[in-house]
């Protein structure tokens, strides 16, 4: 309703003049910027739009324009104490929401088909909170999609708030075990701390399976060897030059399931594994539930092994759905 240049004037004429000036020519201004929007960026609107209008307070802008939204005849809401009220319940609910769920938490070594375990889950009826979806990223330093960029960590919390609003508090809530960052954004501290106190199942792979799975994924590499390489110079303060140059080599020449093992073996199993110790106290207690192939019968398979174990198969209809006959 005002840019940046207007917002300036205005504020300044405020403390020069008064409110009645300042407001009056205010007036001005948004009635000119309403009649631009609704000539051009709202001109193709139909009847039944109904718009969400919000501003940083809640305050004269926006009441404006819902003001002839609405006698234009859209069905027009209007954020009650705009962005920074909605921005202050976010931040609220991420705090003590996350201790009103049950988690469950599906682990497993990189390349073990968790993000795609979690894909099947929810397909077979389960709650899950897919983290690396909502943040757009793999969550590792080669975890970048290629051409997408992450959501800001304020759309990042929306999201994760979103989700955690829709969901049934009275179901469990699957969810990878991911680190506090997933790429830049950082996963809520209530949220993140109710995760890695919460039971689970680890995913075990044989390597040839991790090293399919994770071609797969990473297509993106296999195709352009140089946006792999560039990546990798992130990992020369853990492994040294001579490393990189080997990796790099490597992807270079092609020789891509050597590469994908070593990396495996001398970087995201040790770093993995530390960091499961660290952060996962139960891991110990959690089942062990085997991939045996890169395939979606595989997957599937290996998601109805995680609802058996989590005493979820039932409550997701599969046992129905697979023609046995449910417990009492």
């Amino acid at each position: 309703m005002l840019d940046n240049d207007q917002r300036i004037r205005i504020g300044t004429l405020y403390k020069q003049t008064g409110a009645f000036e300042a407001k009056r020519l205010g007036a001005a201004l948004v009635s000119r910027n309403i009649a631009d929007l609704l000539e051009g960026r709202l001109s193709d609107r139909p009847r039944d739009w109904r718009p969400l209008v919000y501003c940083w307070r809640g305050g004269n802008r926006s009441g404006a324009l819902a003001t002839v939204m609405a006698r234009i005849g859209w069905r027009v809401d209007v954020l009650d104490g705009g962005y920074r009220a909605f921005r202050r319940q976010v931040l609220s609910d991420l705090d003590t929401w996350p201790a009103q769920r049950r988690f469950l938490v599906v682990a497993g070594r990189t390349g073990s088909g968790k993000s795609l375990l979690l894909e099947q889950l929810a397909a077979l009826g389960a709650q899950v909170l897919d983290l690396e979806s909502l943040a757009r990223h793999r969550g590792s330093v080669l975890g970048h999609l290629p051409d997408e960029a992450q959501p800001s960590q304020k759309h990042f919390e929306s999201r994760v708030w979103d989700f955690l609003r829709r969901s049934d508090p009275a179901r469990p809530i699957f969810v990878e075990s991911e680190s506090r960052k997933v790429g830049q954004c950082q996963v809520p501290h209530a949220l993140i701390e109710a995760i890695r106190s919460s039971s689970g199942v680890c995913i075990q792979a044989p390597d040839a399976v991790r090293c399919e799975l994770l071609m797969r994924d990473y297509r993106h590499f296999i195709d352009e060897p140089q946006r792999l390489i560039a990546r990798l110079q992130a990992l020369v303060t853990h492994h040294g030059h001579a490393r990189i140059a080997e990796w790099t080599a490597m992807a270079e020449s092609g020789r891509w399931p050597e590469l994908v093992q070593s990396l495996l073996a001398d970087h995201y199993d040790p770093s993995y594994l530390a960091s499961m110790a660290r952060n996962f106290a139960r891991l110990a207690q959690f089942p062990q539930i085997e991939l045996k192939g890169a395939q979606t019968d595989d997957v599937r398979e290996a998601a109805r092994a995680t609802l058996a174990a989590t005493g979820e198969l039932a409550a997701t209809g599969q046992l129905a759905a697979d023609g046995d006959t449910p417990g009492p």
